[in-house]
């Protein structure tokens, strides 16, 4: 493979993950969704490119999936979703922005831990994909831990699948069937969270995890 593929195909997949990181450091909801946009942007971009490297055109249909779904519709829909229930535009988090970035620089390390030894046997390009996807899976998930916004949550899911979309790609040979199983799983997932959300926000009239722990008593 020509250098200049391989350090385009590594430069998309560290953009998304740096895209990670900027979803942990905002604290209002509609830069988040920005950022998660641009984040699956990103993806697109990064399922395009290796459509092309590998010859495999099914990765074209993954990246306007990303680019189409994640990009524009469902950011748009959580953009709605906030102005017609009037969701406070702010997010309470469990961490500081300081020991949130640690955490988030902590898990991007164990990540590379346990993805170089255990794919020696690979190329180069698919052992650091794999690498980079974990830590935009790890991270998605960090977000969900530390984000006491039932929005703020669904964003991190969303990010978390990104990462397991930039994984599906990076491996040669991954069918297409598998992808768009992934997809299918979390346009079904936001579905559900938005009918969730009007549950919620009709017979609590919010959507902060912390203020529904009141209503449970749990309040500390």
């Amino acid at each position: 493979m020509p250098s200049i593929h391989y350090d385009i195909a590594h430069l998309l997949g560290a953009l998304v993950l740096l895209l990670s990181f900027a979803l942990l450091y905002q604290r209002r909801l509609f830069a988040l969704i920005k950022m998660f946009a641009i984040q699956s942007a990103a993806l697109g971009a990064a399922a395009a490119w290796q459509g092309y490297i590998q010859d495999a055109p099914h990765l074209y249909v993954t990246a306007v999936l990303a680019l189409g779904m994640k990009a524009v519709v469902i950011p748009v829909a959580l953009h709605r979703i906030i102005v017609k229930l009037n969701i406070a535009r702010t997010i309470d988090t469990a961490l500081g922005v300081g020991p949130t970035m640690i955490a988030g620089v902590s898990l991007v390390t164990l990540s590379i831990l346990l993805v170089l030894p255990v794919t020696s046997d690979v190329t180069a390009l698919t052992r650091e994909d794999l690498a980079l996807a974990l830590s935009v899976v790890l991270l998605g998930l960090l977000t969900m831990i530390t984000r006491r916004n039932a929005i703020g949550q669904v964003v991190g899911f969303m990010s978390l699948e990104n990462g397991l979309i930039l994984a599906a790609v990076g491996v040669q040979g991954m069918p297409l069937i598998v992808e768009m199983l992934v997809a299918f799983a979390v346009m079904i997932a936001f579905i559900i969270f938005g009918i969730f959300f009007f549950h919620i926000r009709e017979r609590f009239d919010t959507l902060d995890l912390h203020d529904l722990d009141s209503f449970r008593g749990e309040s500390r």
